[in-house]
């Protein structure tokens, strides 16, 4: 396993700042050994949610089919007509400038500590010694159904009353997603033909992560990477990325490209989620390249359950399977598993499996 470093190590932090202005080479630390370019363009479906939202079940019925067979295949396709509010993606996009163009030792006021999910992190140095992303991130935490503003109160409390209309722009930005990730989960049960407000009623109290990805320009975009390969250990991820482009998901054994649509939000199946629908559809390995002349920027929801709700599909998918594909387990357990033992990929839920399984033995 290629795991993060031990807490002790944590304190090392790049500064991308330092390394974009005196850069000669690219620090080996970055370095991706044996990269392969994606081959093609990922040919995902693009589902019209206006029909959902205006209550046709006809058009509800075609849109879950359209995800069913996104799902059954890689797990990717984009939304359009999706409800969210233009200026509220607008203005979290253009609100990124306001934290990653500060001074890094402002940045580092809301530096991410060890063993948490969230604060700010360069190339996530915290965590791994080699094969760094080229990328500087914000998590926020976001609690569903909670009066404390608590994206809101995190800027406050860390950069400032100065960042207050920050933080509201970021408390929206995730409520709104939330609300779009309910009616996903909605079309989900429809399309796995289980109780349609099944998923909906499991995630209207959970614990979900917004990740802000800032990918600097890099020399030698061809030798490393934004983001490595990877599978999401979350149950749906909701990505809203500018125009520059950079995502590339790994199916039919190639690396295909997904360029941004104009107005559309990509939605991805997540670990969490693969479990939930006894592995019925399944998450897919996934990353983010970098540009030699543009930087880009990208907003990522991940939609996690309560960290104590017990993981578990609904019986009439154990059913039509004839048995559990995954034990039971909590979001808390899994989250801590990658965050203490493992560096995610493709194989993380099974390794996640075994490795509960030998521990509760």
């Amino acid at each position: 396993m290629d795991s993060p470093l031990k807490l002790q190590e944590q304190s090392k932090v790049f500064l991308f700042d330092s390394l974009l202005h005196k850069q000669t080479g690219l620090p080996k630390e970055f370095i991706w050994p044996d990269l392969v370019s994606a081959q093609q363009e990922l040919l995902e479906p693009v589902v019209d949610l206006e029909g959902f939202f205006k209550g046709d079940e006809e058009a509800t019925k075609q849109a879950a089919n359209i995800i069913k067979d996104a799902c059954l295949r890689h797990g990717f396709f984009q939304v359009i007509n999706h409800g969210v509010d233009p200026n509220i993606i607008r203005n979290a996009e253009d609100y990124m400038d306001h934290f990653f163009k500060l001074p890094t030792s402002q940045k580092l006021k809301a530096r991410r500590m060890p063993g948490s999910m969230c604060g700010y992190s360069g190339a996530h140095a915290d965590r791994y010694a080699s094969k760094l992303p080229w990328k500087e991130t914000l998590s926020l935490g976001y609690h569903a159904n909670c009066s404390d503003l608590v994206v809101l109160n995190f800027f406050k409390s860390t950069l400032g009353n100065d960042f207050e209309q920050t933080g509201m722009v970021y408390q929206k930005y995730c409520e709104a997603m939330m609300d779009l990730s309910l009616a996903i989960m909605e079309l989900l049960a429809i399309s796995l033909r289980v109780d349609r407000l099944h998923y909906r009623k499991f995630f209207e109290d959970g614990c979900s992560i917004l990740r802000s990805n800032f990918y600097p320009p890099c020399q030698e975009p061809g030798n490393t990477l934004g983001t490595g390969p990877h599978c999401d250990t979350n149950s749906i991820t909701i990505l809203h990325q500018d125009q520059v482009g950079g995502l590339e998901v790994f199916t039919n054994d190639v690396w295909q490209t997904l360029p941004p649509r104009q107005g559309a939000l990509v939605i991805n199946i997540g670990d969490t989620f693969t479990a939930l629908s006894n592995g019925k559809y399944k998450s897919c390995l996934h990353r983010a390249v970098v540009n030699q002349h543009e930087e880009r920027k990208s907003l990522a929801f991940f939609l996690s359950p309560r960290e104590d709700k017990v993981v578990r599909p609904p019986q009439d998918l154990v059913c039509s399977e004839g048995k559990r594909m995954y034990p039971d387990f909590t979001w808390l357990d899994l989250s801590r598993f990658v965050q203490n033992h493992y560096r995610a990929d493709d194989n993380t839920l099974q390794n996640f499996t075994n490795w509960s399984q030998s521990v509760n033995l």
